[in-house]
This record gives C-alpha cells, sequence and structure tokens, in this order.
C-alpha cells in the first residue's frame, strides 16, 4: 500500500493531504519500533548503536550526500529556500512571520549560543549553501571564517555570493569529512545539521577538540528523537528517505552526544520544538509549489522527464 502510494506520490499525481497521511503512517511504524518499555533493553540497544558507532567511519557514503542534496543547482534552492538558502531548520517565534525572518533568527540565535565574536578564527564544518558563513563573514568582519563543505558547486556559490557582496574573510574548502585535517586552530568550531550525516562521531568530536585554541568551543545543531537513536537504513522498499534522501544519515537521540565524550565535554545544551522544522518545511513547500514550473525544470534538467 505504502510503496504504490510512494510511487504515485513520485509521480506528483498525489494531494497534499495524502502524502502527509503517507509520512505520518511511516512515521508511525519507524516509532512503534522504537518502543521498549523495559529500560534495561534501552540502555543495551544504545550502548551497542554507540559501539557500532565507534567502529565505522567518519562518514559512510558522503558520496551519496552530494548526489542526493549537495550537486543539485543553486537554482533549485533559490526556488525553495528563504533569502539566505539555509538549508536547515529556522526558528519561529511571535516576530516571525515569513521564511526570510525564520532564517535570520535562527542564523542569530546560532550566533549568540556559539559565543562568536568578531576578531575571531572560526571554522564552520558542512555548511551547505553558505547561510551561516555568509552571516558570520557579515556580521563579524575581522573574523576570519573557514567554511567546510563536501560539494563544489555549493562552494562556488558561496564564493560568488561572497564576492557580490565584497566579503574578504570568508574561504571555503571542499572536503569529504573522512579526508579533512588542518593544522590550523581556531576559537570556535560549529556546525549545523551535519554530525546526523556522520557515523562515528566520537572520532569526529576528537578531531575537532585538536583543532580547538585553548579555551575554545564546539557548537553544533543537530536534530534528534527524545529518546532512541536509529539510522536511516534501508529495510523495504517503504524507506524512501533511506534510499533517496538521506543514505547514511541517523537520528540521534537528544543524550547520544554525552555518550561519546572524550575530549569535548558539553557546557551548555537548548532545545528547539520540532514544530519550527515543521513550520520551515511548510515553508520550503510553498515555496515550490509557488515555484512549480520553474523547480520542474531545473529537476527534469538533471533527472530527464520520467
Amino acid at each position: 500500500m505504502i510503496t504504490k502510494l510512494i510511487n504515485l506520490a513520485e509521480k506528483g499525481l498525489l494531494p497534499d493531504f495524502i502524502v502527509r497521511y503517507g509520512i505520518r503512517t511511516l512515521l508511525t511504524k519507524r516509532l512503534k519500533s522504537l518502543i521498549h518499555t523495559d529500560q534495561h533493553t534501552n540502555k543495551n540497544n544504545k550502548d551497542l548503536f554507540v559501539k557500532a558507532m565507534d567502529e565505522a567511519p567518519i562518514a559512510l557514503v558522503p558520496e551519496l550526500a552530494n548526489e542526493q542534496h549537495y550537486e543539485i543547482p543553486s537554482d533549485f534552492y533559490r526556488l525553495c529556500l528563504g533569502r539566505n538558502k539555509k538549508y536547515s531548520s529556522c526558528f519561529w517565534d511571535k516576530t516571525t512571520h515569513n521564511l526570510d525572518q525564520a532564517e535570520d533568527l535562527a542564523l542569530q540565535i546560532t550566533c549568540e549560543h556559539a559565543e562568536l565574536a568578531d576578531g575571531m578564527n572560526i571554522l564552520e564544518l558542512g555548511c551547505g549553501w553558505g547561510s551561516l558563513s555568509l552571516w558570520m563573514a557579515e556580521k563579524f568582519p575581522n573574523a576570519s571564517i573557514t567554511s567546510v563543505s563536501n560539494s563544489s558547486s555549493q562552494k562556488d556559490y558561496i564564493m560568488h555570493e561572497a564576492n557580490s557582496r565584497n566579503i574578504k574573510n570568508l574561504q571555503v574548502i571542499t572536503c569529504d569529512m573522512n579526508d579533512f585535517q588542518t593544522q590550523e586552530i581556531f576559537d570556535r568550531v560549529v556546525s549545523v545539521e551535519m554530525i546526523e550525516h556522520m557515523r562515528n562521531h566520537r572520532k569526529l568530536f576528537n578531531l575537532i577538540a585538536s583543532w580547538l585554541k585553548p579555551g575554545g568551543l564546539f557548537f553544533m545543531h543537530i536534530f534528534v528523537h527524545k529518546s532512541q537513536p536509529y539510522l536511516f537504513e534501508v529495510q523495504d522498499d517503504d524507506d524512501w528517505m533511506s534510499q533517496y534522501f538521506f543514505s547514511g544519515g541517523m537520528m540521534p537521540s537528544e543524550d547520544l552526544p554525552l555518550m561519546v565524550q572524550d575530549n569535548l565535554m558539553i557546557k551548555d545544551q537548548w532545545q528547539w520544538s520540532g514544530q519550527n522544522y515543521e513550520k520551515t518545511a511548510n515553508a520550503w513547500l510553498e515555496n515550490i509549489d509557488r515555484n512549480h514550473d520553474q523547480a520542474m525544470k531545473v529537476l527534469e534538467e538533471i533527472y530527464g522527464k520520467d
């Protein structure tokens, strides 16, 4: 049943309310698979989960992340995202009335939580389409920003934007996180919704610790399940997310970072309601619906009409 709905949805033959029904059905299936009333079983499962993470490379299939997200032309994201091209959750409160404002507020809060200041040497891991990189470079003109992306098209887009805005304090490095190394040390390392694409968090966190100056801080923004971590792995034809959108990714649990602390120790923690992502995704959908014909032309150039 769900597989048939997915096929119809991919062809654009289902209204949104049917697609949402299918998504909620799959989410219910996932949540039922995670529920364990026995706390001992839950702990054992998490211990095994962390053990498997520790035995994995930093990133499992970075080439698929590129294929599924990052090498799609920026023209598509221009039609979907807000003015900052923030490809991650935005923040919505009583002061935000549209996607652009929610992007701005999320970027502002991120900089505050990361305790950024002008003059710092800042490393961003997984910079996407440059929303935070460009924001930091403009807000902190005397800071030095180094951003890392797995995508050459993202680097090209960000540097084009930087040049058009006369930004001189930003450089972008194209590199797989499995291979990234640097001899430079930083006041801050920041990462927004990249860690979920990584598999061996302990190894990555230990590397990040080695890139920080004494007293330096690492700030990460991740989406989480409140109690249970899980992987996006293909188990049957219903696993659309695992096959086509988030291969090699994971849903961390809120406490998962606490279980891989070695050379980094958690100082502060904040929670955003998942409703922020709901509102963000709905705003993206509104943009795509409004720009449907243009968006389809971009996608047809990549995937063909079928």
